[in-house]
C-alpha cells in the first residue's frame, strides 16, 4: 500500500512539474520530506510556496479532465446569460455562467469539486453543467465586466436620449414599456420591477465619486444590486422626479412626492424623498403595494399570551394602544390587524395616516396632506367630531397630537397610535418628553407594544446549528432548553440565496397596571416601568427573539442583527 502511495505521489510531482513553474530540485527536496514526515506531497510543497493553491487545481482539473483556462474571453460572452444568477451569488461563490444552449450551460468556477454551486446553477438554468475552471481572482474580474455590461445594455446612451417634456397622467403599466422607449425610461422602469419582484420595501440610488449605487431593502437588510458611471445619474434623477411630478429644475433642495404605478394589474404607490448630496441627488424610494388584504395578528408572529391580551385590548370601549419601534418595524401593519378584529358593524372607525396603505371597507381613512396643512393634528380635531367609536392615528410626531389623542380617550374613544421608541417602557417618557402631563398619561394609556421585523429562515435549505459556549455565554444562558433545535442560514434557488424567506413578529407587550400608573404619575425612568412590567410577567422583545431561536424560526446571528446591543443586556 505504501509503495502505491509513493508511486502516486511521484506521479503528481511529475504532473506539477509539468503544468506549474515548480523545479526538479524544489520537488525532490519535497519527496524526500515526504518519505520522513508522512505528510502529503502537495501540503509540503503549499508550505514551502513552490507552488499555489491554484497549481494543485490545475493538475486536479488534468487528472478529472476538465478543462482549465488561464483566461477568460470576456468580449465571447452573451452578458444576458447573467440574467437568473444574482451578482451577489456570483461574487461569493465565484462562479461564472459563460455559455448556454438548448440543453446545456458551460460555468467557470475556481474549484470542480463545488457541487452544491453545481447543484444550484441546475435548479436555476433547468440545464446540465458543463464545468470549466480558472483562477478565482480572473474569475472574479470577468464578473464584474460581464455583470456591468449587461447593466449597460439596458441603460444604453441614457443622457442622449432623455426626454424631460415627458408628461404623466395616472398611473403608468411598468409591464406595458414598449420597445421604442427611451433607454433611461426602460432602466426605471426595470430597475422598480425588480425590486417589487424582489420584495425590496425601499430602493435606494447613491450618486458618489465615480458612480451611482443602486441598492435595496429586502427584509431589512440593504443589498447592492448594481453600479452606473456617474454621468448616467443626473438622466435617472430627472426620469424619477417626472414620474413623481417634482421640480427636474431644483436641485438644491430635498423634495419629497408620490409614484403610483401598476405591475401585473397591481396597484404600487411609491413614496419618493430626494436630498442633495455632494454628487448629486441621493433618491429613496419606498415601495407600498396597496392591498386591501389585512394580514391577521396570528399571521404576523403574536401568539400565545400576547395574541390573548391583544384580543382583549381589541375589545376595549377606550383608552389608548401604542405600537412602538423604529422605522420599518411593521407597525402599521399590526395597528391594522388590530383594527381588522375589531371592524364590525356596530363600530363607527376613522382613521389619518400618510399615507393610506391598506384600503379597507368599513373603515373611513383620512390621508394627511402637508400642502393644504391637513396634518395629524388638525385632521384629529375634526374627527372628534366625526362621533367614532376608534380611532387611529398613523403616527404621533408632536406634543399637539399625543395630547389630541390622549384627551380624544378620555372623551370615550378607543385610540391606537405608533410612537418611535425603541421599547415598550420607553412610551411614557417619550409622552412626557413632548409636553403631555403624566396624570393624563396614566389616565387614557392601556397598553404599549414594542415591536422589530425579524426574518424566518428558509425552510428548503435551513442548516442545523450547534451553539458555542461564546453563544450562550452571549445569549446569557448555560444550556438550551429541552426541545431547542437551532438552525443557522445557507441559501438555495427557493429563498434568492439568502437563506431566509420573509420576515414575522418580535413583540413585547407593556399592560398598564395600577403600579404602572404610580410609576408614570412619579415621572419615574424607563428601565423602572420595564423592571416592574417584567415583574409581572412581561416577556421582553429579547425573550421573545429567543423563544424563536429555539422554535427554529430564525437564526442566532439575526437575533444579534435585530434585537440590540443594550436590549441583549436587559
Amino acid at each position: 500500500m505504501g509503495h502505491k502511495t509513493e508511486l502516486q505521489e511521484e506521479k503528481i510531482g511529475q504532473l506539477l512539474l509539468k503544468h506549474t513553474s515548480l523545479t526538479e530540485e524544489q520537488l525532490n527536496e519535497a519527496l524526500e520530506g515526504q518519505k520522513e514526515s508522512g505528510i502529503l506531497l502537495g501540503d509540503i510543497l503549499l508550505r514551502k510556496n513552490y507552488i499555489t493553491g491554484s497549481d494543485i487545481i490545475r493538475v486536479l482539473c488534468h487528472q478529472l479532465g476538465i478543462t482549465y483556462l488561464n483566461e477568460i474571453k470576456v468580449d465571447e460572452i452573451d452578458p444576458n446569460i447573467t440574467g437568473p444568477l444574482p451578482i451577489n451569488y456570483a461574487r461569493q461563490h465565484e462562479v461564472l455562467p459563460i455559455l448556454e444552449t438548448d440543453y446545456t450551460l458551460t460555468i467557470v468556477l475556481n474549484d470542480p469539486f463545488k457541487f452544491e454551486i453545481i447543484n444550484d446553477l441546475q435548479e436555476i438554468y433547468k440545464r446540465e453543467i458543463i464545468i470549466l475552471v480558472c483562477a478565482p481572482l480572473k474569475i472574479q474580474d470577468a464578473i464584474n465586466r460581464v455583470y456591468e455590461k449587461a447593466t449597460k445594455n439596458i441603460v444604453g446612451s441614457l443622457e442622449d436620449e432623455f426626454d424631460e417634456n415627458l408628461d404623466l397622467d395616472g398611473p403608468i403599466d411598468i409591464l406595458d414599456s414598449g420597445a421604442d422607449e427611451a433607454p433611461v425610461i426602460k432602466f426605471v422602469n426595470s430597475v422598480i420591477f425588480r425590486a417589487v419582484k424582489e420584495k425590496a420595501s425601499d430602493i435606494h440610488v447613491e450618486p458618489y465619486e465615480k458612480e451611482t449605487i443602486y441598492r435595496f431593502r429586502v427584509n431589512g437588510v440593504m443589498n447592492e444590486v448594481l453600479r452606473q458611471p456617474l454621468k448616467t445619474h443626473s438622466a435617472v434623477s430627472a426620469r424619477i422626479k417626472v414620474m413623481a411630478k417634482l421640480d427636474i429644475a431644483e436641485k438644491r433642495l430635498p423634495q419629497d412626492g408620490r409614484i403610483k404605478i401598476k405591475i401585473a394589474g397591481k396597484d404600487i404607490d411609491i413614496r419618493l424623498s430626494t436630498v442633495p448630496v455632494q454628487n448629486g441627488e441621493r433618491i429613496v424610494m419606498r415601495i407600498l403595494e396597496k392591498s386591501s388584504t389585512v394580514k391577521g395578528l396570528e399571521s404576523l408572529g403574536f401568539t400565545g399570551k400576547v395574541l390573548k391580551q391583544l384580543d382583549e385590548l381589541s375589545n376595549r370601549k377606550h383608552g389608548v394602544v401604542y405600537v412602538t419601534g423604529p422605522t420599518g418595524s411593521g407597525k402599521t401593519t399590526t395597528l391594522f390587524a388590530l383594527l381588522d378584529r375589531i371592524n364590525t358593524p356596530d363600530k363607527m372607525i376613522i382613521t389619518v395616516e400618510d399615507p393610506v396603505e391598506y384600503e379597507i371597507s368599513g373603515i373611513s381613512q383620512i390621508q394627511v396632506n402637508h400642502k393644504i396643512e391637513l396634518t395629524f393634528a388638525r385632521a384629529l380635531r375634526s374627527i372628534v367630531r366625526q362621533d367614532p367609536d376608534v380611532i387611529m392615528v398613523g403616527e404621533t410626531r408632536d406634543g399637539e397630537t399625543a395630547g389630541m389623542a390622549i384627551e380624544a380617550s378620555l372623551t370615550g374613544h378607543f385610540v391606537l397610535s405608533t410612537l418611535h421608541t425603541n421599547d415598550a417602557a420607553s412610551a411614557p417618557t417619550r409622552l412626557i418628553d413632548m409636553g403631555v402631563q403624566p396624570f393624563l398619561i396614566a389616565s387614557s394609556l392601556i397598553a404599549i407594544a414594542a415591536q422589530r421585523l425579524i426574518q424566518i429562515l428558509c425552510i428548503d435549505c435551513k442548516l442545523p446549528h450547534k451553539m458555542t459556549t461564546t453563544e450562550l455565554q452571549i445569549l446569557g444562558i448555560e444550556k438550551l432548553p429541552e426541545k431547542a433545535q437551532i438552525f443557522k442560514s445557507q441559501g438555495c434557488p427557493k429563498c434568492n440565496f439568502r437563506g431566509f424567506a420573509g420576515r414575522t413578529t418580535v413583540c413585547e407587550l407593556l399592560l398598564v397596571t395600577d403600579e404602572i400608573r404610580t410609576l408614570i404619575l412619579s415621572k419615574a425612568d424607563a428601565n423602572s416601568i420595564k423592571k416592574m412590567a417584567i415583574k409581572q410577567g412581561m416577556r421582553t422583545l429579547r425573550q421573545d427573539a429567543l423563544r424563536k431561536v429555539f422554535l427554529g424560526i430564525t437564526s442566532v446571528d439575526e437575533m444579534f442583527r435585530v434585537i440590540n446591543e443594550e436590549e441583549m443586556s436587559d
